[in-house]
């Protein structure tokens, strides 16, 4: 298929098969816990053994057990928060660069007052404000996408307008809602795929920021980055519990980093092709 021509490139490839095997970790990953990711196994901090491959954390949990465990929470949120901000800031997106009127200008100060606060800063004022609780937190880095989001789909849609066939669509007296679904929305999903890696690495990064300070999910929790949180006081004693999903954690970004790269880099000879 054309729109999984990325994958052909090296880059497009390492990438969808780093996301492939994080994926297979998160979602499968239950299937084949050897303990409850709650339960005490043994000794807190011990190192690898028969009955715990990677040890156990500081309670004496089974750390490979809350490893498979810990994945869904991350790319849950994560996922969520994204969609969230791509509905809100696409349709804000798309109606300012759509109406490029008075109604573009209300719009868009609004957006620019939000982009004036630094994501952590706004993070941590709506959760001080609502309380600590997982959809706060989804909300929470939803609003912290939305006005970039917003800002891009505004841009794109400003630049498909312009060309002929929505001029056409125009003059052949379509609906506002028509041009916007029909023409303008196929011509700017693909640019906006290649922003959405970006997109969604930023939210698992915030996710897991805000997880490790203890505002997101509570223990006992299975999750990677409360993992890290919780074991950083016996990295000595075992430094597996850490430094896995520690790993799992860079490696899920860096996959989703290649992935948009390379839908990018695609996109980009498309345009150039197109000129010749």
């Amino acid at each position: 298929m054309r729109a999984l021509r990325f994958a052909r490139t090296p880059t497009g490839a390492i990438g969808l098969g780093i996301l492939a095997l994080i994926l297979l970790v998160a979602l499968a990953g239950p299937l084949f816990a050897p303990h409850s990711p709650t339960k005490s196994i043994g000794i807190p901090g011990t190192g690898p053994s028969a009955d715990a491959v990677l040890g156990t954390d500081f309670l004496g949990r089974d750390v490979f057990s809350r490893l498979l465990w810990g994945g869904r929470s991350v790319l849950g949120l994560a996922g969520l928060a994204t969609v969230i901000a791509y509905l809100a800031g696409g349709i804000v997106g798309l109606v300012a660069g759509y109406a490029r009127n008075v109604l573009d200008g209300l719009l868009m100060r609004f957006v620019d007052v939000l982009l004036a606060f630094p994501p952590l800063l706004v993070l941590l004022v709506v959760i001080a404000g609502a309380g600590t609780s997982l959809p706060v937190l989804v909300v929470s880095v939803a609003l912290v996408q939305f006005p970039g989001i917003a800002r891009l789909v505004r841009s794109l849609t400003l630049e498909a307008s312009g060309r002929g066939y929505v001029e056409a669509a125009v003059i052949r007296g379509e609906s506002t809602a028509a041009i916007l679904r029909r023409e303008i929305i196929p011509s700017i999903a693909g640019p906006l795929s290649a922003d959405l890696g970006l997109r969604m690495t930023f939210s698992i990064l915030l996710i897991a920021g805000a997880n490790f300070l203890s505002l997101g999910l509570q223990p006992p929790a299975a999750d990677w980055a409360l993992m890290i949180a919780e074991n950083r006081d016996f990295l000595e004693l075992n430094p597996w519990a850490v430094a896995v999903p520690a790993a799992l954690i860079a490696a899920l970004t860096i996959g989703l980093s290649f992935t948009g790269d390379a839908i990018a880099r695609m996109l980009g000879r498309s345009d150039v092709k197109g000129l010749r």
